[in-house]
């Protein structure tokens, strides 16, 4: 097939993963707010003038609940546009931190649902898979970054 017919996927993707990325950072962002407000008592009066936690956490999770579905979005695009221009799969290491990153994500996703009181494990494992996406966020976007220049002029 001809590149320029697969640039609108490309820009999708690069949509889709930017948006990723700012999804990302709001989670850390609300994650730490939650983290603080269960942890310390430091500005209980600000809690009712933002909504009190359950807005944070409605918001976490629309958030989280967004960024996997752009990360698949992302996957489905690749295999899409990476099949349709070179017929095959694993052309460089974009294929395996791709792949990394959706298994973090959903490892994320999944120990999320599973927080509460008589799981303990589940908060350290979503904190820490979270810490980890970090770096498979950057090596995808390296990656990323090295595949887009094949495809420019």
């Amino acid at each position: 097939m001809n590149l320029p017919s697969f640039l609108w996927l490309w820009k999708i993707a690069a949509w889709s993963m930017g948006l990723s990325l700012l999804a990302y950072l709001m989670l850390a962002v609300t994650g730490v707010w939650m983290f603080r407000a269960r942890t310390s008592q430091q500005f209980p009066f600000m809690n009712p003038f933002m909504g009190g936690n359950r807005t944070v956490r409605s918001l976490h999770y629309t958030m989280g609940i967004s960024m996997v579905s752009l990360v698949l979005l992302l996957l489905a695009i690749g295999i899409v546009g990476t099949l349709g221009h070179f017929g095959s799969l694993g052309h460089s290491s974009h294929l395996v931190a791709g792949l990394i990153v959706v298994a973090l994500v959903l490892l994320s996703a999944f120990s999320a649902t599973q927080i509460s009181a008589r799981r303990p494990w589940a908060r350290p494992l979503h904190i820490g898979v979270n810490i980890i996406l970090f770096l498979g966020f950057a090596w995808v976007s390296l990656t990323g970054w090295i595949v887009v220049q094949k495809y420019l002029p």
